[in-house]
């Protein structure tokens, strides 16, 4: 509930006179039950809808689409389906990269941003709905940025955009103390990046980079500040908004408190961090990525070190009570140079902090590489697992005692990712066989179906390597 998307999505189809939009989430205590899925509006069961809509955020949620639809009694082929049963679709950021893993479930899948989408697909499927499925789908197959698997077109799959996000403000609409963010409203201020990191997917799949007015966005905070006392700020880059200043102003001289979901290094001032603490941030996050300039420089992130410590200082000048860094591990060209370089970062970060004498913890997050369709580096492979739990082990001797701590991202999972990431139709048949989300179970799957899955996860594609997802219009990069 915390997923701002949804809340738009729930929010734009709530409002028109055409269309009711209820909500069903799935965990692994209705899995290890067998409940039955129902809706959380007037708990009916979701086979007694005429549209049930997946939003696929990130990869490992495909393991949940089979288990939704068989608990549901709806099968879960799209072949398998006729009028009697929901016409079944899917958006979100997995079907604008690739929606080839996944696509044997769904009658339809969307790439791009759905108040680009939506306006087209409602009034077709509102014609359609009560005819024949086929019919139904050629005419969804007709529209921009719509992949129809049972109809695929012969052009590239164009993602969907909007030019004007003031068109639609995207804030909180439902308000609920049983979420994570439970006592914010959020606000999102804008959408894509034009910083061009090679390993990243939002600025060729999300951009051009596009701006919420500083009016709109202080309008929609003042609504917000009726229902809860933090404004939270949304994007890929917020500090990146020309008037970001401004609009931190805005807020507390309204007496509001503020968190945001990113900063950028480069965009960070003295000014910000002291607004920030102002308005009751205790935590940011700055994401280096990687601990040489070189390394930096390979990917694209555009930061020196003296900005990194630059930042680091202004954090601690600022009175912050935790800094967390973000760096990648497994990176193209990656050396052992490089995890050192991390170390050493490390460290002269917590001896600046330490200098000010004050109370701020450092945290690093580490995250193995995993190539994503559509970026720079989709071709490249991820490293071997021996060789991240290798990195991730060095890192963790190497800073021991030194009075920071380490989380890490499971190697394992993340090569599931970079194979769900990468792979095409073939995998649905392995998913339809997962009874839990398990590694035994993923590997058993994938072993039964014949599926290298060293291939799609470390393995580099030449050039002339026809990808899976060449549906899709080419990257912009």
């Amino acid at each position: 509930m915390s997923n701002l998307g949804l809340q738009a999505i729930y929010g734009f189809l709530n409002t028109r006179e055409d269309s009711v939009c209820e909500r069903v989430f799935w965990d692994k205590e209705n899995s290890e039950k067998g409940a039955l899925p129902l809706s959380v509006e007037s708990q009916r069961p979701l086979a007694d809808f005429a549209v049930l809509a997946f939003s696929l955020n990130y990869e490992i949620d495909f393991f949940n689409i089979v288990s939704i639809l068989k608990a549901s009694g709806i099968p879960h082929y799209s072949e398998q389906r006729d009028e009697t049963q929901p016409l079944i679709i899917a958006g979100g950021p997995c079907t604008t990269a690739n929606p080839l893993p996944v696509a044997p479930f769904f009658d339809c899948l969307c790439s791009g941003e759905a108040e680009a989408l939506l306006p087209a697909i409602l009034p077709v499927i509102g014609e359609g709905i009560s005819g024949k499925r086929d019919d139904l789908l050629k005419e969804l197959a007709k529209i921009p940025g719509i992949f129809v698997p049972r109809f695929p077109s012969a052009k590239p799959l164009v993602r969907q955009k909007m030019k004007n996000l003031d068109d639609y403000p995207v804030h909180s609409v439902v308000l609920t103390q049983d979420t994570e963010l439970s006592d914010l409203y959020l606000v999102e201020v804008e959408r894509g990046c034009a910083h061009n990191c090679r390993f990243c997917m939002v600025s060729s799949a999300f951009s051009p980079m596009r701006f919420h007015s500083l009016d709109s966005l202080v309008k929609q905070s003042e609504n917000g500040l009726k229902f809860r006392k933090r404004i939270g700020l949304v994007g890929p880059a917020v500090t990146d908004h020309p008037q970001i200043e401004e609009l931190f102003r805005s807020l507390l001289k309204m007496g509001s408190q503020i968190s945001i979901s990113s900063l950028r290094l480069t965009s960070l001032t003295p000014e910000i961090m002291h607004m920030l603490v102002q308005g009751g941030m205790r935590s940011v996050a700055l994401a280096p990525e990687a601990g040489s300039e070189r390394l930096r420089q390979t990917i694209n992130k555009g930061i020196s070190e003296a900005q990194i410590l630059e930042a680091i200082r202004m954090t601690g000048n600022a009175g912050m009570q935790q800094l967390k860094l973000y760096f990648m591990i497994g990176l193209p060209g990656e050396t052992d140079d490089d995890i050192q370089a991390i170390v050493d970062l490390a460290l002269t970060g917590k001896k600046i902090i330490e200098s000010k004498r004050g109370k701020t913890r450092l945290t690093l997050n580490i995250a193995p590489f995993v190539p994503k369709a559509g970026t720079a580096f989709q071709r490249l492979p991820m490293a071997p697992l021996d060789v991240l739990q290798n990195r991730i082990a060095v890192l963790k001797n190497r800073l021991s005692g030194q009075g920071i701590k380490i989380n890490n991202e499971s190697p394992q999972w993340s090569e599931v990712q970079a194979v769900l990431s990468r792979g095409d139709s073939r995998l649905a048949k392995a998913l339809a066989d997962i009874e839990k989300e398990s590694l035994p179970d993923w590997r058993k799957a994938v072993e039964n179906h014949q599926i290298n899955t060293d291939f799609f996860a470390h393995q580099e594609w030449p050039p002339d390597f026809n990808l899976p997802w060449s549906i899709m219009e080419p990257s912009s990069r």
